[in-house]
């Protein structure tokens, strides 16, 4: 693959992560731990800022060393993932408003079964 396409890739991923900032059911770490990756592959600058970053560069060396996510971590992504869900049942109709839930499940046992940092 090309260091082009690693590029557009970190950004996508990067812009993603962050507006999961924003959104619940869209996380926001792993996004980041992903544009980590492709920078890694194309702009060593861009991976250094983000491995340095405050608030997620730690997460990034866990994931890196371990495959680790901190207990808060996974205690804010089950909680977004059950209010994305509680309002998508209250919200929109069946069978449309399965689908949050089935992300919730498929993505909250995923990782809740990740080691702990």
């Amino acid at each position: 693959m090309s260091k082009t396409f690693y590029l557009i890739a970190g950004f996508l991923a990067l812009g993603l992560g962050g507006i999961g900032v924003l959104l619940p059911l869209l996380p926001t770490v792993p996004f980041i731990i992903l544009a980590a990756f492709c920078f890694a592959r194309s702009n060593e600058a861009l991976e250094r800022w983000l491995l340095e970053h405050p608030t997620f560069g730690i997460h990034i060396r866990r994931w890196r060393e371990r495959g680790a996510i901190s207990r808060k971590g996974k205690q804010a992504a089950l909680a977004a993932f059950a209010v994305s869900s509680v309002m998508a049942l209250a919200i929109a109709p069946l069978p449309w408003s399965l689908a949050p839930l089935a992300a919730a499940l498929i993505g909250g046992s995923w990782i809740w079964t990740r080691p702990e940092a």
